[in-house]
């Protein structure tokens, strides 16, 4: 029995990780099952005894993508700025573009757009909680700050600089640092 679930498994992951590479490459939208089958060396009814859908299969890869994205993200130093900058850029140099697509067509993808609520407030409890120590205490300051540092940070950001002002991605890491610390509290008294 567990060589046929490993099997089983090793396919479901395969058909993920093709449907991965094909989101980072290309729009959800001209996306087909047969490009997912094809790219994971399975037929058209493999994906759909699977996933049901295209949807089930894109689901299924963003949730590979989400725990690499995870994977990353518990590496930053809490506190350092250009730490969680240089894994920010990261992230976005691997699968930004991705990001963007996905939310420009965010009103086409049907239950999928859930996804981007779900990263978006990931993203922001991740901000508060490596830059807790640095954020005012004060609720309407915080929230304030919690706004900017999402701002600085966020894909579009990333998007702007590197891709429409075609700054290199040290220029780009740099940038978005000093947006950062424009929003930080300087002096942290020590605990």
């Amino acid at each position: 029995m567990g060589t046929r679930a490993d099997a089983v498994a090793a396919t479901r992951e395969r058909i993920a990780r093709a449907a991965l590479r094909l989101l980072l490459a290309q729009p959800y939208e001209d996306i087909t099952l047969a490009d997912i089958a094809t790219g994971a060396g399975v037929s058209h009814q493999t994906v759909l005894n699977h996933y049901e859908s295209k949807e089930g299969a894109a689901s299924a890869a963003i949730e590979l993508l989400g725990s690499e994205i995870e994977g990353l993200r518990t590496s930053v130093r809490h506190g350092d700025p250009e730490h969680a900058v240089e894994v920010l850029v990261e992230q976005y140099e691997r699968s930004g573009d991705l990001n963007i697509r996905w939310a420009m067509s965010a009103e086409r993808l049907g239950r999928l757009a859930a996804i981007l609520d779900q990263a978006r407030a990931a993203h922001r409890a991740w901000l508060e909680e490596v830059f807790a120590p640095h954020l005012p205490t004060v609720p309407a300051d915080r929230l304030r700050g919690l706004n900017a540092l999402h701002a600085a940070t966020d894909v579009y950001t990333w998007k702007l600089l590197r891709r429409d002002l075609r700054l290199s991605r040290p220029e780009t890491t740099r940038t978005m640092t000093a947006l950062v610390r424009g929003v930080l509290i300087r002096d942290v008294p020590d605990s």
